[in-house]
């Protein structure tokens, strides 16, 4: 979309509405995303929204934003999710449903959805399909991005953030033009101990165990496309669309 959309109505729950009106495209979607860190499925997101003019609904998002909301702007699961933050506890399954409950009406938005980050569990599956269920929302897809695991540790283990203003580099995608120093304030560049090799493919093991469940649920359902997540995102990216088309759930996405 041309115009920037602020997504206040995801983001903020309650009455707040986004910067731009919903746009009715000749085929809303209605997808949920998943994929491990460093398979790139952010980046997919963003071209499927700009592309198909869906709205990207991440609850990332939302907990990411939480905190520089005042209070009186925060609602009433909000300030329950945040309770569990500042006590450094995971947000529970029903919480996070409260949320997605609170802006059922994006759900409802006829420019369609890509959620991002909800799903995580099987119960939380189960809880949204109730919902759907509930506001006669038909979800279309389950796109789930694959990478090999050694692909996905070459992407995270490359990464660079700059100590000083955060900026990040990556040592093969994104060199910096000195080596180990920001381009942007010549800090030093450091490596984050979750991107060291080791802690990413401890990471990968616990996503694989968590999620393989909830990719079986969506299998089963017929609702789950998988698609490779190697080269260029804009191969990547007409990968999805082929696979939608394969699916049945888009008739007129080269439009």
């Amino acid at each position: 979309m041309s115009e920037k959309n602020d997504r206040a109505s995801w983001i903020k729950g309650g009455a707040a509405r986004c910067a731009v009106p919903p746009k009715k495209p000749a085929q809303p979607h209605r997808l949920v995303l998943l994929g491990a860190p460093g398979v790139g499925k952010g980046t997919q997101a963003e071209l499927l929204c700009e592309r198909l003019g869906t709205c990207q609904l991440s609850t990332g998002d939302i907990f990411r934003a939480a905190k520089s909301l005042p209070p009186g702007e925060r609602t009433p699961a909000l300030e329950a999710a945040l309770d569990y933050m500042r006590r450094g506890d995971l947000v529970p399954d029903t919480t996070v449903l409260d949320l997605v409950r609170e802006r059922v009406h994006c759900l409802r938005c006829e420019s369609g959805f890509l959620l991002d980050g909800f799903p995580r569990t099987v119960a939380q599956a189960e809880a949204l399909n109730g919902l759907l269920d509930r506001e006669k929302i038909k979800l279309d897809a389950v796109l789930s991005y694959d990478l090999p695991i050694d692909q996905i540790v070459a992407r995270l283990s490359g990464r660079r953030t700059c100590g000083g203003c955060k900026a990040v580099f990556h040592v093969t995608n994104r060199p910096p033009r000195i080596p180990d120093l920001c381009d942007h304030c010549g800090g030093k560049l450091l490596q984050r101990e979750d991107d060291r090799p080791e802690a990413v493919r401890l990471r990968m093991e616990v996503y694989e165990k968590s999620t393989k469940p909830l990719a079986d649920y969506y299998r089963q359902r017929g609702l789950l496309v998988t698609i490779s997540a190697e080269g260029a995102p804009e191969a990547i990216y007409e990968r999805t669309l082929a696979a939608l088309k394969g699916k049945g759930a888009a008739t007129k996405l080269s439009e």
